[in-house]
């Protein structure tokens, strides 16, 4: 993983405006009401007030201008217990008027944060499919995951949640504060002295909490990571034995990600057992003042009832800042892994790249390549005829597959390394997309996607005909395999193909890329699972049904590549010997050598017994 890129807070700002096109006015109606609700829920203290001080009490009754003509003080007075049900009625009223609220905030809240996180994952699938083959290489894809799932619910949970939460509470504390200057300047003044304290103690801890974040969060993405390896490579777990080590390393990462939350909950705890003891002290102060005030007659019992309730009212909110400071930090540290996906390039092509006619020669020109500081490939330069059988023989790490990499423009070439052109035009001048729907590639361990045989091979050309499908899968010596599954080509294809052996995999493979119907086509040690019988009719097969594509065949097996018209021979990034069959076997060099070792074996029987003639 490349080191992680923190946004500057103007481009989480506009990331976040992004994502929130479409979605914004539910989420003002939903603060519009959490606001309304904190005015209703204001008007139970007032109605508290009025009954112990005007109804039960003797000071003057103060009622809104548009409710004392509705409500004579005189008949509240004359008559205390019907007043108490009048009180009772109100209280009902406030809290209903505040549910009604709460509902409207709940309502507006889910559809605008459904709209918000739907906008978040498809710009993220959306752009993720538009990176680079160079990019998804260097990421391992637990970690992508994590970042598409766990950070995104983080987002979420901010912006959806704590981020209107904020509004509510600063228009609570405002709203309340208000409320209590107008009822004791001096009780006011106290309450509001530890609303920065709070939020002060909150800033200390935010820093710490954000960077341990950070790092849990980074640990949950190796542990995603090390979990989805092992899934997917369960079988070869089971076959070397491997479960104890697997095991073992899970193990030693999952302690890890504990260890570090256990950390971030210890900082936590710190701080909410401090803000409990700052709001226990505020509710203390308050209450003590209060009640020195209203001795003294400077404060009614029922206004000290009243700016009790305020005052408790504000303490949870209060501390509820830094809660929300606290999911702030972590919310900004998800909006950076988040961000890191969407701000890395996506593959592009030259503004007079065109969709021309894929014909002509395939020609290298002195390509130079490397990944990172490896040179790969060293001044290699070769043609390949159009419609012919090109062969690629190499050992391990000699570039092989480097090759077809660069003609399908998974890796890009730069002008001083070279460049690959196919009649004559240069492949950089080629749209990328057309150029990809027009070279076929079979890859050695080829991927099937959790479907039936049928979707798969229809993969390239979704609307083939089922005979279509079947004519492609008998080319390539799979149709009588797949008849015998119950289901036939209904059969659904376990994750990654593990329901097909791995010769029957790149068979499906083989097929589908026949559907395709490219004028290229590239078979990468794509016959190496099936035997060298079945190797043979498929060739014969592809010889018969494809005598105008270009095939570029990559593989060890001599009996694949003597057919071809002219093989090339890598070693060690560079071309070592271009010939015929026949030409390379006849002087020294790396491919006699291989067809010596290999003839010695099963395969010189069967070219005896002329199958492979």
């Amino acid at each position: 993983m490349e080191p992680q890129t923190k946004l500057a807070g103007g481009e989480k700002f506009r990331l976040i405006r992004r994502f929130l096109r479409g979605s914004v006015h539910y989420f003002v109606l939903a603060i519009a009401f959490a606001c309304l609700g904190m005015v209703f829920n204001a008007l139970t203290p007032q109605i508290i007030r009025i009954t112990v001080d005007s109804i039960l009490g003797s000071e003057p009754l103060e009622l809104p201008g548009f409710l004392q003509g509705l409500i004579p003080a005189e008949q509240l007075r004359a008559n205390p217990l019907d007043s108490l049900w009048w009180a009772a009625g109100a209280v009902l009223l406030a809290a209903a008027l505040r549910g009604l609220s709460g509902y409207g905030q709940r309502v507006n809240l889910s559809k605008g944060s459904e709209r918000f996180v739907k906008r978040i994952r498809d710009d993220l699938f959306g752009h993720i499919q538009h990176l680079s083959y160079a990019w998804h290489t260097a990421h391992s894809t637990g970690d992508m995951i994590q970042r598409c799932t766990s950070d995104v619910d983080v987002i979420r949970g901010f912006v959806c949640n704590q981020l209107v939460e904020v509004v509510r509470i600063v228009f609570l504390i405002v709203f309340y504060l208000c409320i209590m200057f107008t009822m004791n300047l001096r009780l006011s003044i106290i309450a509001a002295i530890f609303i920065p304290i709070v939020g002060i103690s909150s800033g200390v801890f935010h820093k710490k909490i954000s960077s341990r974040f950070k790092v849990a969060d980074e640990a949950e993405g190796e542990l995603t990571t090390c979990a989805q390896e092992n899934l997917t490579g369960v079988r070869v777990v089971r076959a070397f034995g491997r479960e104890r080590y697997e095991v073992d390393r899970f193990r030693e990462k999952n302690n890890k990600f504990s260890m570090l939350w256990i950390r971030l909950g210890r900082l936590l705890s710190v701080y909410w057992a401090s803000g409990t003891l700052l709001t226990c002290t505020q509710v203390m102060v308050i209450l003590v003042a209060g009640v020195i005030e209203a001795v003294e007659g400077r404060l009614s019992l029922g206004s000290l009832i009243a700016f009790v309730s305020y005052n408790e009212a504000l303490t949870w909110p209060v501390r509820s800042l830094g809660r929300v400071l606290s999911e702030m930090s972590k919310a900004g540290v998800s909006i950076d892994r988040v961000g890191y996906i969407l701000n890395a390039p996506e593959e592009t092509d030259d503004a007079d790249a065109t969709a021309t006619e894929i014909q002509g020669d395939i020609i290298f020109e002195n390509v130079t390549f490397r990944y990172e500081e490896k040179d790969v490939l060293k001044d290699v330069s070769f043609t390949i005829p159009q419609g012919s059988t090109y062969a690629i023989l190499g050992g391990t790490g000699s570039g092989k597959s480097t090759l077809i990499h660069l003609l399908d423009r998974l890796y890009d070439l730069n002008p001083e390394q070279g460049r690959i052109t196919i009649g004559g035009t240069d492949i950089r001048k080629i749209d990328r997309k057309h150029l990809r729907r027009n070279v076929g590639l079979v890859l050695q361990e080829p991927f099937l996607f959790s479907q039936t045989i049928k979707e798969n091979i229809a993969a390239t050309r979704p609307e083939a005909t089922t005979e279509e499908i079947r004519t492609v899968a008998g080319i390539a010596c799979v149709d009588e395999a797949i008849t015998e599954f119950p289901d036939g080509y209904d059969t659904v294809v376990g994750e990654r193909g593990v329901t097909l052996s791995g010769g029957q995999k790149q068979r499906v493979a083989i097929a589908r890329m026949l559907l395709q119907g490219a004028p290229v086509m590239i078979f990468d040690d794509s016959l190496s699972a099936v035997d060298a019988e079945t190797d043979t009719k498929i060739r014969h097969a592809l010889r018969e049904k494809l005598d105008t594509a270009t095939v570029i065949l990559i593989s060890h097996r001599i009996t694949t590549l003597m057919q071809a018209d002219q093989i090339l021979v890598l070693d060690d990034g560079k071309v070592s010997d271009i010939g015929t069959h026949q030409e390379l076997i006849a002087r020294p060099g790396i491919y006699k050598d291989i067809y010596e070792i290999q003839m010695s074996s099963d395969d010189r029987k069967l070219i005896q017994e002329g199958v492979m003639h």
